[in-house]
């Protein structure tokens, strides 16, 4: 990789964001070179309570907000929204993720905004859109799944589980980031900018194949994904359906199914499943159950436990667990992005950042201001006495 320039440099961006679908979006940017100033309440992100916390910065809030700069600004105080409203101007982006209603009660909304920057582009992430019958709801990932339909159906008898991973923060923050550029290219070949609404409901449906299924009403859904499959090396999962596998291995290891032409399908299904379930579990050992897997072309995976997901020879070889300045004289594991770049280096993704530590920094920078003054400014014990990250 060369030592050209990150492909943001020069772009600023103002993140009136928290939890994780806005923060997701601004820490991508910021990994893509952009100046990502976080502003946030004196009573902080919620997710800083998430995690060990070292120098008072937990796991959840750092993976989120490496490399951003950080300004800490109540907006209920008198004097907080316009300050907010001037670094607006002098920001290319803002990105915020209130419910919608609350950036208009600060001022803050898109309307106003452009009417100070008309080349600003603002991205608006919420549950359900900014306007429309249920753009009030609350929502969090997990009620973004269960709306969307993408739940597993539960056994009998049983509740819905939800899914392990927040998908629908994840999705909407990353649509919202091509929606970002997208709007840039418009910008710099139109000076005009624009607002973005990122509707999580929309993000999670553009985004689950299943609703495919919906769409020719056709119910249940296909089985497209993976399946659990019992083998001499444990469960392992294979992808492409029943059909698809019984082709392929009973083709290359030549099984036989004897069930009649006229059986019923559920009994041939069921048959088919014994006798490859009984012809894995047949086999000797681990490099025995691959060599099938192998043979037969079949896309195939183990069961991994969230702790030994790191030891991925993958992740290992591709350096995705990135060891940053952990604010108190050691260090501490992040995920890097996922852009691997012939002709820029991502790997600096940054540090996070205190409450209020980049005040002075970023008022002189962008406003060529200082702080005194300014009411609405706080700043947390760490930004306060710098020396106590170093205890």
């Amino acid at each position: 990789m060369s030592s050209a320039p990150k492909p943001l440099e020069g772009i600023r961006v103002l993140d009136l964001t928290r939890v994780f679908a806005g923060p997701i979006a601004g820490r991508t940017l910021s990994d893509l070179g952009a100046d990502v100033v976080k502003v946030e309440p004196p009573d902080g992100d919620v997710t800083r309570l998430w995690g060990i916390k070292t120098a008072g910065l937990s796991t959840y809030y750092t993976q989120q907000n490496c490399g951003k700069r950080n300004v800490c600004v109540d907006l209920n105080a008198p004097d907080g929204p316009e300050l907010v409203a001037r670094l607006a101007e002098h920001a290319d982006i803002v990105l915020e993720n209130f419910r919608p209603g609350v950036m208009t009660k600060f001022g803050l909304d898109w309307d106003a905004l452009s009417q100070r920057k008309p080349d600003l582009i603002m991205l608006s992430i919420s549950g359900f859109g900014q306007v429309g019958p249920e753009s009030q709801r609350a929502a969090y990932a997990s009620i973004i799944h269960a709306e969307a339909g993408i739940l597993p159906a539960p056994p009998p008898g049983e509740m819905p589980v939800d899914l392990t991973l927040s998908a629908a923060d994840v999705l909407s923050g990353m649509h919202g980031v091509v929606a970002v550029l997208a709007a840039l290219r418009t910008r710099d070949a139109t000076g005009i900018g624009q607002h973005i609404d990122m509707a999580m409901m929309d993000a999670m449906t553009f985004s689950a194949d299943i609703i495919m299924d919906a769409l020719d009403d056709r119910r249940p859904p296909e089985m497209i994904n993976g399946e659990a499959w019992q083998t001499a090396d444990g469960p392992k999962i294979l992808t492409g359906g029943l059909r698809w596998i019984w082709h392929q291995i009973s083709n290359t290891q030549g099984l036989v199914d004897p069930t009649p032409k006229e059986a019923d399908l559920s009994e041939k299904v069921a048959s088919r499943k014994r006798i490859i379930t009984e012809f894995l579990c047949g086999l000797p050992d681990r490099a025995a159950v691959v060599e099938v897997f192998d043979k037969a072309n079949l896309a195939w995976a183990d069961f991994r436990q969230c702790g030994e997901v790191l030891e991925s020879p993958t992740l290992k070889h591709r350096g995705t667990v990135a060891e940053v300045d952990d604010r108190a004289g050691g260090t501490r594991k992040v995920i890097r992005n996922p852009y691997r770049m012939s002709g820029t280096d991502l790997s600096d993704i940054g540090v996070p950042a205190f409450r209020g530590e980049h005040n002075e920094q970023v008022l002189d920078e962008w406003l060529g201001i200082g702080t005194d003054g300014i009411g609405a400014l706080d700043t947390d014990e760490w930004a306060q006495n710098d020396q106590g990250a170093q205890q």
